[in-house]
Protein backbone atom coordinates (compact mmCIF):
# COMPACT_ATOMS: atom_id res chain seq x y z
CA UNK A 1 0.00 0.00 0.00
CA UNK A 2 1.27 3.63 -0.90
CA UNK A 3 1.60 5.48 1.97
CA UNK A 4 2.09 9.59 1.42
CA UNK A 5 3.27 12.17 3.69
CA UNK A 6 0.33 14.47 2.95
CA UNK A 7 -3.21 14.14 3.95
CA UNK A 8 -6.51 15.69 3.85
CA UNK A 9 -6.46 19.22 5.56
CA UNK A 10 -2.72 19.64 5.60
CA UNK A 11 -1.59 23.33 3.99
CA UNK A 12 0.93 22.58 1.42
CA UNK A 13 2.82 24.48 -0.73
CA UNK A 14 3.23 24.10 -4.55
CA UNK A 15 6.62 24.02 -5.97
CA UNK A 16 6.65 23.17 -9.39
CA UNK A 17 3.81 24.00 -11.85
CA UNK A 18 2.46 27.53 -13.30
CA UNK A 19 0.82 27.82 -9.64
CA UNK A 20 4.67 27.73 -8.10
CA UNK A 21 4.72 29.60 -4.38
CA UNK A 22 0.53 29.12 -4.22
CA UNK A 23 0.02 27.61 -0.91
CA UNK A 24 -3.48 25.80 -0.22
CA UNK A 25 -5.29 23.07 1.95
CA UNK A 26 -5.92 19.79 0.49
CA UNK A 27 -9.88 18.76 0.07
CA UNK A 28 -8.59 15.69 -1.37
CA UNK A 29 -6.64 12.57 -1.77
CA UNK A 30 -6.33 9.83 -4.56
CA UNK A 31 -3.77 7.10 -4.01
CA UNK A 32 -4.17 5.58 -6.77
CA UNK A 33 -3.37 8.30 -8.96
CA UNK A 34 -1.39 10.00 -6.80
CA UNK A 35 -3.21 13.00 -7.03
CA UNK A 36 -3.64 16.00 -4.15
CA UNK A 37 -6.69 18.53 -4.77
CA UNK A 38 -5.78 21.95 -3.38
CA UNK A 39 -7.96 24.33 -2.55
CA UNK A 40 -7.83 27.79 -4.39
CA UNK A 41 -4.69 25.96 -6.61
CA UNK A 42 -4.39 24.57 -10.40
CA UNK A 43 -7.90 26.28 -11.32
CA UNK A 44 -9.24 25.15 -14.94
CA UNK A 45 -12.08 26.33 -16.53
CA UNK A 46 -14.97 24.37 -17.63
CA UNK A 47 -17.93 24.98 -20.65
CA UNK A 48 -21.36 23.81 -18.82
CA UNK A 49 -24.69 23.51 -20.81
CA UNK A 50 -27.51 25.17 -19.23
CA UNK A 51 -29.30 22.81 -16.92
CA UNK A 52 -32.28 22.42 -15.00
CA UNK A 53 -29.77 23.13 -11.76
CA UNK A 54 -27.83 25.61 -13.59
CA UNK A 55 -29.98 27.30 -16.48
CA UNK A 56 -27.35 29.84 -17.30
CA UNK A 57 -24.43 27.74 -18.26
CA UNK A 58 -21.41 29.06 -19.01
CA UNK A 59 -17.82 29.01 -17.70
CA UNK A 60 -17.08 27.70 -13.95
CA UNK A 61 -13.80 27.39 -12.61
CA UNK A 62 -12.45 24.88 -10.42
CA UNK A 63 -9.66 23.13 -8.63
CA UNK A 64 -8.32 20.32 -10.71
CA UNK A 65 -5.89 17.50 -9.25
CA UNK A 66 -2.35 17.86 -9.03
CA UNK A 67 0.37 14.99 -8.76
CA UNK A 68 1.69 15.09 -5.05
CA UNK A 69 5.36 15.38 -6.10
CA UNK A 70 4.47 19.03 -6.92
CA UNK A 71 3.32 19.89 -3.29
CA UNK A 72 5.14 20.13 0.18
CA UNK A 73 4.14 20.57 3.38
CA UNK A 74 4.06 23.63 4.87
CA UNK A 75 4.69 23.27 9.36
CA UNK A 76 4.03 26.06 11.86
CA UNK A 77 6.25 28.24 10.88
CA UNK A 78 4.68 28.82 7.56
CA UNK A 79 7.61 26.81 5.65
CA UNK A 80 7.74 24.49 3.25
CA UNK A 81 9.62 21.68 4.49
CA UNK A 82 10.16 17.51 4.42
CA UNK A 83 8.51 14.90 6.33
CA UNK A 84 9.97 12.53 8.66
CA UNK A 85 8.44 10.22 11.24
CA UNK A 86 9.01 9.53 14.24
CA UNK A 87 7.87 7.17 17.37
CA UNK A 88 6.26 8.93 20.09
CA UNK A 89 5.51 6.63 23.04
CA UNK A 90 3.39 3.85 20.97
CA UNK A 91 2.03 6.06 18.28
CA UNK A 92 4.12 7.37 15.19
CA UNK A 93 4.02 11.15 14.44
CA UNK A 94 4.91 13.56 11.64
CA UNK A 95 8.05 15.70 12.33
CA UNK A 96 9.31 18.62 10.20
CA UNK A 97 12.42 18.25 8.74
CA UNK A 98 13.49 21.87 9.02
CA UNK A 99 12.11 22.78 12.67
CA UNK A 100 11.74 19.41 14.01
CA UNK A 101 8.70 20.09 15.28
CA UNK A 102 5.84 17.95 15.78
CA UNK A 103 3.10 18.32 12.18
CA UNK A 104 -0.97 18.10 13.98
Amino acid sequence: MIKLKVKKGDTVKVIAGDDKGKSGVIKSVDLKKMRVLVEGVNMVKRHTKPSAAKPEGGILEKEAPMHVSNVMLVDAQNNATRVAKRKEGDSWVRVSKKSGEIIK
